[in-house]
């Protein structure tokens, strides 16, 4: 009974305090509307508000960094307003990104007056994608020999010094320029992004890139190895005219939409600003051959040893054969392909042994390297030796004399004698070239050689010319007889 007289006293006090809390939130809201704590300057400020003012996308963050990027193409108006920007090219299409100096005065003293060297290059957006980067790259070179996915505009391009491209880095530029001076560099990007796609059936979304620059600053050394400054965006290749076409529907598809929904979209802007990212990776790829007067002082290129390599001078051509067997091992066949000059293609077969090369057709060979270097490796690969242009027996003859055995019983000499001649092979068709090779024959040098003579009707010595040689029978037979010069201490020889 005593509970029952309470209840109603409680519940009337749970009333009471529950519309003294509500009266007392009600009075905050007047205060929190109030002029000084609310402005509608800063509302007018949002990025919604601010389509008219600028043409580039807003910077959110207060930061001023050193250099900016700016890549002369739209981005797309179907990217929603907290997303990364995405600009649509066009495949092979030359775009134009100015390398502006953003410097306050007195920052980064140490650059003033002086190059910088940046490096652009074009990567996968998608996680997955970066983790098989490599093959992709070289599953792309397989179907495209012999071209790049990056290329540099050097005639269009205005302010850049020494620009160059790794043969071995398809997807990599770098160059030197003056932060101080005007610069504008024009790339082409020649991979498409459905070149990437798991699935090729027709209509598949192609992959999204990421254009990089990274910016390095002068050591010590001279080396461009401290880092400065890193910048991407995001961006989808196409067809030539594709990427206008692609534009052009997601412009056609905002512009149905309702009011209320463009204000979650991004507008497009007439030019794509790169923005800050972490530096790429510096070991990428192992460079076993540069190219000629490549410098390979910055890390993003390191260079083992091998052919080409500053420190390492290529290996003397070797006369004896050196063909690939087919029982050589992965190892073996690395090694083979560094000693006959196919340093840039031994990162393609690191898993081929003798046996799998070998079985290789032309056709393959050319495909994966090209068609110069193709060609090459198959005859490498099938050891074909070059035929000479002419072949010549000589034989020595006291030699002659010499070895002739002694008659058999029945008188016959000539089935008895035995005769050794030896082979000599020309290429240039000249006395000078039959001259060394007679003197490397017989250990002995060409300038005890004044000249050569050739026995004609008779019995007599014509003397032996370009000409005259150029009119060999091929495998023809000589007996060199040697005559002391009178006159100096050389010798003529006499072919007969």
């Amino acid at each position: 009974m005593a509970w029952a007289l309470k209840l109603p006293l409680t519940d009337e006090v749970i009333e009471s305090g529950l519309v003294q809390d509500f009266d007392a939130s009600l009075s905050g809201i007047g205060q929190e509307l109030g002029a000084g704590a609310y402005s509608m300057s800063d509302v007018l400020a949002l990025p919604i508000f601010k389509q008219e003012e600028s043409n580039l996308p807003p910077d959110s963050d207060n930061k001023i960094l050193p250099f900016q990027y700016v890549l002369c193409a739209p981005t797309s108006p179907a990217v929603k307003l907290h997303d990364e920007t995405l600009t649509y090219l066009n495949q092979g299409q030359s775009y134009e990104i100015r390398m502006l100096d953003n410097r306050k005065i007195g920052e980064l003293p140490e650059i003033t007056g002086k190059m910088v060297k940046s490096i652009i290059r074009v990567v996968f957006h998608d996680r997955r994608l970066q983790y098989t980067e490599h093959q992709q790259l070289e599953g792309w070179r397989w179907n495209r020999p012999g071209d790049r996915i990056l290329d540099l505009d050097i005639p269009m391009s205005v302010g850049i010094i020494d620009p160059r491209a790794n043969p071995t880095q398809l997807n990599t530029v770098e160059f030197l320029w003056d932060p101080s001076k005007r610069t504008s560099v024009f790339i082409q990007v020649h991979c498409i992004s459905t070149e990437f796609t798991m699935r090729k059936h027709g209509g598949e979304k192609g992959v999204p890139f990421r254009i990089q620059i990274d910016t390095f600053k002068e050591n010590e050394n001279g080396e461009y190895t401290e880092h400065l400054h890193s910048a991407s965006c995001q961006v989808k290749v196409f067809k030539p005219k594709g990427a206008d076409r692609k534009q052009k529907t997601d412009r056609e598809k905002m512009e149905k939409r309702a009011p209320q929904e463009k204000e979650k979209y991004q507008p497009s802007y007439e030019t794509t600003i790169l923005t800050e990212c972490s530096p790429w990776p510096e070991v990428t790829y192992v460079n076993n051959s540069p190219s000629p007067g490549f410098n390979s002082t910055h890390n993003s290129f390191p260079v083992a040893e091998g052919n080409g390599s500053p420190n390492h001078q290529p290996e003397p051509v070797v006369q004896v054969a050196d063909n690939l067997l087919p029982t050589a091992t992965p190892q073996d066949a690395q090694q083979w392909l560094h000693r006959n000059r196919f340093s840039p293609f031994c990162r393609l077969f690191t898993n081929f042994s003798g046996v799998d090369l070998l079985k290789l057709t032309r056709e393959d060979v050319i495909q994966i390297c090209g068609p110069a270097d193709g060609i090459r490796l198959f005859n490498a690969l099938k050891g074909r030796v070059v035929r000479p242009r002419l072949t010549i027996y000589v034989c020595q003859e006291s030699q002659q004399a010499r070895e002739q055995h002694p008659k058999h019983e029945n008188g016959d000499a000539s089935a008895s004698a035995f005769f050794v001649y030896h082979a000599i092979y020309l290429e240039e068709l000249t006395i000078t070239e039959l001259t060394e090779k007679i003197a490397h024959l017989f250990s002995i040098s060409p300038r005890q050689i004044n000249q050569i003579f050739k026995q004609g009707p008779t019995g007599i010595h014509v003397l032996v010319s370009d000409e005259m040689i150029q009119n060999f029978q091929d495998e023809v037979c000589f007996v060199l007889d040697t005559m002391k010069d009178d006159t100096s201490d050389g010798y003529h020889i006499i072919l007969k």
